[in-house]
């Protein structure tokens, strides 16, 4: 009896280890890439060429990046607080690894599939601020601790207008668990009846990932680089890393909350024959496609701007919409706001 019952936690622990590692290995090639096309997407609409000389068309440009930051020196200045300067990168990319533990590809391709879903992203989202304060308190530079309260105070900002503007769909789904929302909208998907929100919603992901014309944080004519102006070699690469990857999370939920997700548009042959994580890799790309195509064109804006722009605009329009979605669902549809 005893050999029966030994074999299973090692097995549940290796199920387990393989998962995660299937989900962080695709995640981890996806976020290299992604600076790939940014760089060959802002090129092209500059007129310029991009990458073009590490590999064809440039396609190993990142692997040459990442060695090359591997291979550099782990610098700590004299005056930094070291296991806080070492913990920040450790503690920011962790987090935005974690969040895509919750971000499902299909109905049943996901790996952990939590009621709760879209509280568990709103929490990690949370406990990223701590590793962003922490990289520039700990650096002990003048420019790194401006660059994090300034990126504390837009996150926090955009956070509290982000959370509102997932209200109204969790209010139409009538749940918290993001395979439900996604199976919600199997008739219509919910930019259709939801537009002003789903634009709401990409301007606050734009603010909470510090992406142009958002990125206040990182301006180098005042700044130099922001929070991470003391990192070097494998520190700054994890918090390069992380913003990619928060930027690839902000586009898989906004698929989730507006684009249907896995579904494919159309309920006909040609298009159910296509595996749904296709569709879903195709929807992320033209959300990360908006996401390139706003750095490219638009300027940055001024600091009080930014913070009038989250609390006089976005904060208002969320909670309006907030009010006009549970109205019209407690009048007209059938009590599902209550």
């Amino acid at each position: 009896m005893l050999k029966e019952l030994w074999p299973s936690p090692l097995s549940a622990f290796a199920n387990t280890a393989g998962q995660v590692f299937l989900i962080v290995l695709p995640l981890l090639v996806a976020v290299a890439y992604l600076t790939l096309v940014e760089r060959k997407v802002i090129a092209f609409m500059q007129l310029r060429r991009g990458p073009n000389r590490v590999g064809p068309f440039g396609l190993f440009q990142p692997v040459a990046d990442g060695l090359k930051l591997m291979h550099k020196e782990f610098l700590i200045p004299a005056t930094a607080t070291p296991l806080l300067f070492i913990l920040a990168p450790l503690l920011t990319f962790t987090v935005s690894l974690a969040a895509w533990g919750v971000i499902p590809w299909g109905e049943e391709r996901v790996f952990s599939n939590l009621n709760l879903g879209v509280v568990y992203l709103l929490l990690l989202s949370s406990l990223g601020v701590h590793g962003v304060i922490l990289a520039g308190w700990a650096s002990r530079s003048r420019y790194a601790f401006l660059g994090a309260l300034r990126a504390v105070a837009q996150m926090l900002s955009y956070e509290v207008s982000l959370a509102l503007t997932l209200v109204p769909i969790i209010l139409s789904a009538g749940s918290l668990n993001l395979t439900a929302i996604v199976q919600a909208q199997q008739g219509l998907w919910y930019i259709f009846p939801h537009a002003p929100l789903a634009i709401l919603f990409f301007i606050n992901a734009l603010a909470e990932t510090r992406r142009a014309p958002f990125d206040l944080p990182e301006a180098e004519s005042e700044l130099v680089s922001g929070y991470h102006v003391e990192y070097a070699s494998m520190g700054f690469s994890l918090l390069f890393l992380s913003e990619y990857a928060n930027t690839l999370l902000m586009s898989s939920l906004g698929v989730l909350l507006f684009l249907g997700g896995w579904l494919p548009p159309l309920n006909c042959f040609p298009f159910t024959s296509i595996p749904g994580s296709v569709w879903m890799g195709l929807k992320i790309s033209l959300v990360l496609f908006l996401f390139l195509w706003v750095r490219a064109t638009l300027p940055r804006f001024r600091y009080d701007k930014l913070m009038k722009l989250g609390w006089k605009v976005c904060l208002p329009v969320a909670l309006l919409w907030i009010v006009l979605t549970a109205s019209f669902l407690l009048f007209w549809g059938g009590g599902t706001a209550s």
